[in-house]
């Protein structure tokens, strides 16, 4: 199974991966652990990456894929993973896609965890504000401030993604506001349930329907209007056919008249 979990921070993608790792025995990978191995494990593209770090630079996409790369290709990765902090944007999912692709592998799913950002906001308040009573330090990540620019950040870089796996019928939507038992449960019923591929399908077939009735509808239109032109044409020959025996009999009669007009003239001239 390889999957991938969407969500702001804050939404509990770390919660539920552990959970998924442990019911399906599969690997997570985290962007970070996977520059690091490779750094410490001085392989080609971690010296590359490490001299990028080294300068200051972030990481480019086609490094990072290559680690990606690398690391699904060890054996406790065989079984699948679930990818923690990657693709962050639509370009890098693209790179994944063909990655995935070249090794004949596809994704199972992309989980959305759908939240609200000011419930998450006000929570991470609440937690602070109660880490200090109990005298503990926050860590440094644990500040509203810094959340609400950490969310910002997704909205703007990594959001897109959720429309993006939308389009390959591969997107499963979860309510993330739920207790961590609810969103496990909801999450395993998303990935066990077709339905969502399934309505997907019905919509291609009825939009081939519909291509098709609407290619076959200019010909029976077409079709129509002979019919009622060829009936036209055959009530103005009926007509015509009809007038014209009218036409034909009624000439001799007023010539007759006619002549006989013109002799009742001659006689009452006569006659004077």
């Amino acid at each position: 199974m390889r999957l991938i979990l969407l969500g702001p921070p804050g939404a509990g993608k770390g919660t539920q991966a552990q959970r998924l790792v442990a019911k399906h025995g599969i690997v997570q990978l985290s962007t970070g652990d996977m520059l690091r191995a490779a750094v410490a494990a001085g392989t080609p593209v971690g010296l590359r990456a490490k001299d990028i770090m080294a300068r200051g630079e972030l990481v480019p996409d086609d490094v990072v894929v290559a680690i990606v790369a690398d690391r699904i290709s060890e054996p406790d990765a065989r079984n699948g993973f679930i990818l923690d902090g990657f693709p962050r944007t639509v370009p890098q999912a693209h790179a994944l896609d063909r990655m995935l692709a070249e090794k004949g592998l596809r994704l199972d799913a992309a989980i959305a965890l759908k939240v609200d950002e000011g419930i998450l906001i006000e929570r991470m308040k609440t937690r602070v504000e109660q880490m200090k009573a109990r005298g503990e330090t926050p860590r440094a990540d644990d500040d509203p401030d810094v959340l609400t620019r950490r969310l910002i950040t997704y909205r703007n870089q990594t959001a897109p993604l959720v429309a993006y796996y939308q389009l390959q019928s591969t997107l499963r939507s979860v309510d993330g506001m739920a207790t961590i038992e609810e969103v496990a449960r909801a999450i395993d019923e998303a990935l066990t349930s077709p339905g969502r591929v399934k309505r997907a399908s019905a919509g291609r077939s009825t939009r081939q329907s519909a291509r098709k009735a609407a290619k076959g509808a200019p010909r029976s239109i077409k079709a129509t209007k002979t019919a009622r032109k060829a009936g036209g044409t055959t009530r103005k020959k009926a007509k015509s056919k009809a007038k014209s025996p009218r036409k034909k009999a009624g000439k001799p009669a007023l010539r007759r008249v006619a002549r006989s007009t013109s002799k009742r003239r001659r006689r009452l001239t006569k006659h004077k």
